[in-house]
Formats: structure tokens, C-alpha cells, sequence
């Protein structure tokens, strides 16, 4: 093999959870097939990791419970991260570079909160900070975004790019449950941390958004700006009167170039049952990029799991050997825009966002009550797309209402007009609508 003559990458893998073990064994089990692809030999030199993996066999691999040893190691080109979390991550993947190590980690907390310094630090150091498995686990788009699409402007993005929130969505809809109902199985089955807040309250959505949207519009990260919904309040009935308009619900992280800044955003959202990206289901993850010159792309695929994420990891590794020869001017930029050329465009207050709206409301039965609400629309400017009003045996009628695209404040203040009336019932439910047209 041409190479053979170039000594072996020495990787040291710090976490040896479900991604560090499929990880391990992807390198292990494709090492010939990999090496073919570098160009040199890859291989395991030290593991760091607080307990084993019984599905993975590392003897002959030297270990140690101490990551940051790792980090220090002189043998060591090239540390994995992926012990998870914040503080000791953020340590380690610090540590390596200022050793003057090349980071590969699937740490999404990290670099949306501090990929900034992150970055700084490495490009100090001329050395890289890949992180291709932080994003819908296997799919490979940050490389898309980075390099297949650098020809264009990017107008918006749109993903289901948490599989926990896609299952639970996925079981609504498809068997009738409840939220919790759902959410109970979904832990039983792994799917949902005994803690599900990162997930169903959007946060992890909201942590791989701000990495697509900075690589997307080249600016600095910002997840704290970042507008996030969760699915937790979502009803059987809502799932159902969707469907009746001819919509699924999707939990989606959507961030979309306007003309005054940036939308940054994670909330359920309702799609036409036509469009792709609805029938994304279970588990799956799909990003959906629109560039000026390509249109409409779609990057579908599992979303996490051991190996699938380790693909992804993996993949970074034979990146990082591939170029590292290469000085910093000649690789892809972090953040997909050369560091000097970032952009200070704002992001958006979600008031200042246009969407559609599904609105449901209890509302009296009795004469006129349609009107007052259809009159509160109206002064505010916005129009109605279709109206469903339910029968049923109690005193007090769903009322479905769509509305076509306004500012955010509009529905807001008209929201809270409908809410003060006497003949309207507790709060007004509002579900954004989103139709993606090409």
C-alpha cells in the first residue's frame, strides 16, 4: 500500500460509553479498508475511560482511568472525546490542543456552548477540531454543509435531528397515545434519558441547530440565543386535527436567513403530510438544506446508536489524517468560513419570526363567539387559511384555526385578546406551521 512507508495516526479514544465502543471496534474491524482510505495505518494507541466495554475487546490496548493522561500522552496525534457532558470535556479537548493534539469528538454541548474558544484555540495551534458526529449522529452533514455545498448561499435548514422527540411523535400519531405514555416506553426501550429535559424540551435540538446555523451563515456560535419549545404539551387531539388539515407534527429545529438577522429555532411545528421530511419516523433523523444554487437537499439517516455514530467519528479521523500535513490556511475552516470572515449577523427574538399557526381553543357554544374571534384576527392583520369547529356533547367546543404567515407579536397580542374573553376556556394552544415550498 502506497503510505505503507508513513508511520501509523496514534489515536487515543477518551469514553468508552456506546459511541467510544463502536468506535473502537469500527476502527478495529475496518482497519485495513481504512488504512486504505488515509493513506497510513490508524491505530488505538491508549484508551481512557473509567470502566470497559464488555462488547469490546481491548487487550493488548493500554488503558487509563485518567482522560487527561491521555491528553498528555507524547505518542498520541490525534484524542476522541466522547465522555459527554461539559466540564471535563471541555478540560480534555483543551489540554490536547494546548499539547498540540488534533481533537475528533461528538460532543454537540460542547462546541454549540464553547466552540468559539474551542476553535480560537486550535487555529492558535494549527491543529483541527472535527466534529462531524456532534450533528444527526451518522449523517454526514456537516461535511455536506462545509464542502458539498460551498457554492451557495444558504437560505434556510430545517431538521428532525432528535430521535428521541421523532419516536415520540412517531408513536402519537401512528397508535393514537399520549405524550407520556409515549415518553414511558421510550425510556423502557434506552431511547429517553431517565431525565428526558435535554431531549423533549428541545435543548439537544437546540444544541446541533446553533452548529448547523453557524456553519450555514458563517458566525460565531450562539445557543443561548437560540428560541426552544419542547413536545411535552402536545395532545392526542392535536396529533389527530393535523391530520384531519392534512399535516403531521414534527419536532424541528429550524434556522432561516430574513432580512433583518437570523431565525434560530426548535419547537413542534406543523408540516404538510406530502412534504419528505414529514414521513421522516421512529428514531430517524433528516436535515433538510436550502441553497440558492442546488434548491432543496435532504441528509436522512439514523441519528445516533453506537456504530452509526462511530461512522461519523471515524470519518473525522481519516479526515484529520488526510490533512495533516496541511497547514490551517489549506483545510476547511471550522465553521465552514474562514475564522476572519465571520459574520455578526443578529439573531432573531422569536418575536420578531414569521411563521403560520394551527390555534386551538375552547370556546361557548353559542352564537357569535366564531365572530369575535375571527374580528380579533382580523384587526390584527391576519388571515385565515381554514376554521374546524368541533361537536361535542359539553358546553364548551374545540375550535381549530389556521392561520396563514404573520410576525410572531401579531399573534401574540392577538392570542391575548382571544384569551380575555369571557366565553373562552383556560389558554389558546398554538402549534407553528411550516410548508417548506421549493
Amino acid at each position: 500500500m502506497r503510505g505503507a512507508g508513513l508511520k501509523p495516526v496514534k489515536v487515543g479514544i477518551c469514553g468508552l460509553g456506546t459511541v467510544g465502543g463502536g468506535t473502537f471496534n469500527v476502527l478495529k474491524r475496518n482497519a485495513e479498508e481504512i488504512a486504505r482510505r488515509a493513506g497510513r495505518k490508524i491505530i488505538v494507541e491508549e484508551i481512557g475511560a473509567r470502566r470497559i466495554n464488555p462488547d469490546c475487546d481491548t487487550k493488548g490496548t493500554q488503558m487509563t482511568s485518567d482522560v487527561l493522561e491521555v491528553a498528555r500522552n507524547p505518542e498520541i496525534d490525534v484524542v476522541v472525546e466522547l465522555i459527554g457532558g461539559y466540564d471535563v470535556a471541555k478540560e480534555l479537548v483543551l489540554t490536547a490542543i494546548e499539547h498540540g493534539k488534533h481533537v475528533v469528538t461528538a460532543n454537540k454541548a460542547l462546541i454549540a456552548v464553547h466552540g468559539n474558544e474551542i476553535f480560537e484555540a486550535a487555529q492558535k495551534k494549527n491543529v483541527m477540531v472535527a466534529f462531524e458526529a456532534s450533528v444527526a449522529g451518522g449523517i454526514p452533514i456537516i461535511k455536506a454543509i462545509r464542502e458539498g455545498l460551498s457554492a451557495n448561499k444558504i437560505n434556510w435548514l430545517a431538521g428532525i435531528i432528535n430521535g428521541t422527540g421523532n419516536f415520540i411523535m412517531t408513536e402519537m400519531r401512528d397508535k393514537g397515545r399520549d405524550f407520556d405514555d409515549v415518553l414511558k416506553e421510550a425510556q423502557e426501550l434506552g431511547y429517553a434519558e431517565a431525565d428526558p429535559t435535554f431531549d423533549v424540551e428541545g435543548i439537544d435540538a437546540a444544541h446541533k441547530l446553533t452548529i448547523l446555523a453557524s456553519l450555514a451563515f458563517g458566525m460565531p456560535l450562539q445557543f443561548e440565543k437560540a428560541f426552544t419549545e419542547g413536545i411535552s404539551k402536545i395532545t392526542r387531539d392535536d396529533v389527530q386535527y393535523a391530520e384531519e388539515l392534512g399535516y403531521r407534527i414534527k419536532h424541528l429545529g429550524i434556522t432561516r436567513r430574513a432580512e433583518n438577522g437570523v431565525e434560530l429555532r426548535v419547537h413542534p411545528t406543523l408540516i404538510p403530510e406530502t412534504a419528505l421530511i414529514a414521513n421522516v419516523n421512529g428514531v430517524m433523523n433528516a436535515v433538510l438544506v436550502d441553497g440558492d444554487a442546488v434548491g432543496q437537499t435532504m441528509y436522512y439517516g439514523p441519528g445516533a446508536g453506537a456504530e452509526p455514530t462511530a461512522s461519523a467519528v471515524v470519518a473525522d479521523i481519516v479526515d484529520v489524517v488526510r490533512t495533516l500535513t496541511a497547514d490551517r490556511d489549506n483545510r476547511v475552516p471550522h465553521l465552514a468560513f474562514q475564522p476572519s470572515e465571520l459574520s455578526d449577523a443578529a439573531i432573531l427574538p422569536v418575536e420578531q419570526t414569521e411563521s403560520a399557526y394551527y390555534l386551538r381553543m375552547n370556546a361557548e357554544e353559542k352564537p357569535g363567539v366564531l365572530a369575535k374571534i375571527t374580528s380579533i384576527l382580523g384587526e390584527q392583520g391576519i388571515n385565515i387559511e381554514a376554521i374546524i369547529q368541533k361537536e361535542t356533547s359539553e358546553d364548551q367546543v374545540p375550535v381549530i384555526i389556521l392561520t396563514q404567515s404573520v410576525l410572531e407579536q401579531k399573534l401574540n397580542d392577538a392570542i391575548a385578546q382571544i384569551e380575555a374573553l369571557a366565553e373562552i376556556g383556560g389558554s389558546v394552544t398554538r402549534i407553528r406551521v411550516e410548508h417548506f415550498d421549493s
